[in-house]
């Protein structure tokens, strides 16, 4: 599944409220921890990560205590568990455990308590993991565990990465640069031990624009190629200017396909205001409409979250080239 397919099962189960453990799969660096805390901050739900690898068996257990009126011993809670609904109990690297880790988890998972702890009844209780084939140092998941969870395996998409980018302020050469050489989003087949994924293209962004070299984050390989795609911008048209006047731009719509992922990210990623949303979309025009369309996909998401989107619509109505030309591309004003 997309990541934006992940997030919106994960949303629709907390609006329907069903509780079941769910275990979400996936390649290192894919961005799962990320959907969990995303879809927990959108949803107002607390987030607790508890990764039971680093934890021996009485840390979540609870120490035992004596109760000398009762004459048993009862197990004291660890504090970190938590006591209010509303929350999401994530156990990230649930797999990297080993088996007498799972078997406490397994308590939680399927009787809903541990010790003397009990889950709150509104609290949902999620895991992630590797799986072997993605080299990952992780240990077999009991069936009798996985036969009780719902399990989604998180694949990479490029779509989805530019709009997280966009919204994440992920560095747009960087963006535009995915958008050229695609297969590097994520990519663990070379010797180096960093690699190019979605988490470390983005703090490839945090390096590059402080002018550091991005290949300790991303790999020398894919960093080599990086910094060949950044020549193109000595080539391509003026960003501001195309933003300013649209379609009355002198500068020409680019022919070598490097030069468009970079300059239709850049309208994209710096248009600020619906009127010059409107002009990259005129200046790339009806003979490129590929290229509006991905210009759009970036730009209607970010109008959207900047509250200027119903600005944008009525522009639609009062600007007829441009109303003409996202006709065909409805679906993205949805």
């Amino acid at each position: 599944m997309k990541p934006s397919e992940v997030r919106r099962f994960l949303e629709r189960v907390v609006e329907e409220r069903i509780y079941r453990t769910i275990m979400l799969w996936g390649k290192p660096g894919i961005g799962k921890s990320a959907l969990v805390a995303e879809v927990a901050h959108a949803r107002h739900l607390a987030l607790v990560d508890l990764r039971l690898s680093q934890l021996a068996p009485t840390d979540v257990r609870g120490l035992p205590v004596p109760d000398l009126e009762e004459n048993v011993a009862r197990w004291l809670a660890p504090s970190f568990l938590p006591r209010q609904g509303r929350t999401v109990l994530f156990l990230d690297e649930f797999n990297l455990a080993p088996p007498v880790m799972q078997g406490i988890a397994q308590q939680l998972i399927l009787d809903r308590r541990v010790g003397d702890y009990v889950v709150p009844d509104d609290m949902f209780v999620w895991a992630a993991g590797n799986r072997k084939e993605d080299r990952a140092s992780v240990f077999d998941l009991p069936r009798p565990v996985a036969n009780r969870m719902l399990h989604l395996t998180v694949e990479e998409d490029l779509d989805d990465f530019r709009a997280h980018a966009a919204r994440a302020g992920v560095h747009e050469k960087i963006v535009a640069f995915l958008g050229y050489r695609p297969a590097v989003l994520h990519d663990m087949s070379g010797p180096d031990v960093a690699f190019p994924t979605p988490r470390t293209w983005a703090m490839a962004s945090e390096l590059h624009t402080h002018g550091i070299d991005v290949g300790p984050a991303v790999g020398d390989a894919a960093a080599g190629e990086f910094y060949s795609f950044l020549r193109v911008y000595d080539r391509i048209p003026d960003a501001a200017e195309i933003l300013r006047l649209g379609e009355r731009s002198p500068q020409a719509f680019p022919g070598a396909s490097d030069e468009r992922w970079a300059i239709t990210t850049a309208l994209a990623l710096r248009a600020g205001t619906p009127e010059e949303a409107g002009n990259a979309l005129k200046w790339i025009g009806a003979d490129h409409l590929e290229w509006m369309q991905m210009t759009a996909s970036l730009l209607v998401p970010r109008l959207r979250e900047r509250g200027v989107f119903r600005d944008f619509a009525l522009l639609l109505t009062t600007d007829e080239r441009l109303g003409r030309l996202m006709d065909a591309y409805t679906d993205l004003l949805d």
